[in-house]
């Protein structure tokens, strides 16, 4: 019986990731990319990735160029990559077009060859993936590697989006505020939402009722942000840490400073809900 269950499970994995579909809406139509037609394109290709972020180990995939994909996006286009687990990366498409030698390949899961589990219960990455050969080369953050990926959207900018996530517009261009809020659309705001603004669904809001540097002390909050398991032994808790080379510690005191900043710009109750 408990054979028979197993296959049945693995039988619905199978054929849940050959049903897999990938919207892209660049503004002009919607345009879906199924795993099997994908994996048939004369683009694809097998690639290695050492360090990968989702395994944290070398990883080799089936993948496409992601810009394939993206046809006719300009630098200054913007692109939003949505999971089906709420996550929601937030990345220019001058990332994607950069000279440095950082390339996004859109990873494939074949259902033949089904991917490992994440560690921690973190699920699944398939069926859609988006890793970087060379990410060190564009400086390409942790949280620009999205998983499970269901949908890729071309729209305005995060600030044009969400006003009440900007910090204070007198605060000089030089400031560690300002600095903070990127490195926030980086970091933060692919899991969380800020003043009730912001479109990802994993993590809670991180201003309204209350910011985390109204309720902990700077030095626990930064270990949590380094390690979340560090103040709270939680297995199965979403948010993984940044490490010094993912969040360097000028990054981090930045983000600190724009969240300290954005407790006191609180929106209205109108506004957040």
């Amino acid at each position: 019986m408990k054979q028979t269950i197993l296959c049945l499970l693995a039988l619905c994995m199978i054929l849940s990731a050959a049903a897999a579909e990938l919207k892209v809406d660049l503004g002009h139509g919607v345009a879906i990319y199924d795993t099997e037609t994908l994996l048939k394109r004369h683009d694809l290709r097998t690639i290695n990735v050492p360090g990968d972020v989702a395994f944290g180990r070398m990883m080799h995939y089936r993948a496409v160029p992601l810009l394939a994909l993206l046809k006719g996006i300009t630098s200054s286009d913007h692109l939003q990559f949505v999971g089906s687990d709420g996550f929601a990366a937030e990345i220019p498409a001058a990332l994607l077009l950069n000279q440095y030698g950082s390339e996004a390949w859109l990873a494939i899961e074949d259902p033949a060859r089904p991917w490992p589990s994440l560690s921690k219960d973190h699920g699944h990455a398939g069926p859609f993936y988006v890793v970087w050969t060379q990410p060190q080369a564009a400086h390409v953050g942790p949280e620009q590697w999205p998983y499970q990926l269901a949908t890729i959207r071309k729209l305005d900018s995060v600030a044009e989006r969400f006003p009440a996530i900007l910090p204070d517009p007198s605060l000089p261009a030089s400031s560690d505020v300002r600095h903070g809020f990127i490195v926030f659309q980086h970091t933060c705001f692919a899991c969380h939402t800020l003043n009730g603004e912001g479109d990802a669904k994993l993590g809670p809001d991180l201003n309204i009722p209350l910011n985390p540097t109204e309720y902990l002390r700077a030095d626990l909050l930064r270990a949590y942000i380094r390690n979340p398991q560090s103040l709270r032994q939680w297995p199965q808790a979403k948010m993984q840490g940044f490490d010094n080379q993912a969040l360097s510690d000028a990054d981090l005191d930045a983000v600190l400073a724009y969240l300290r900043h954005m407790a006191g710009r609180k929106a209205p109750a109108s506004v957040a809900h």
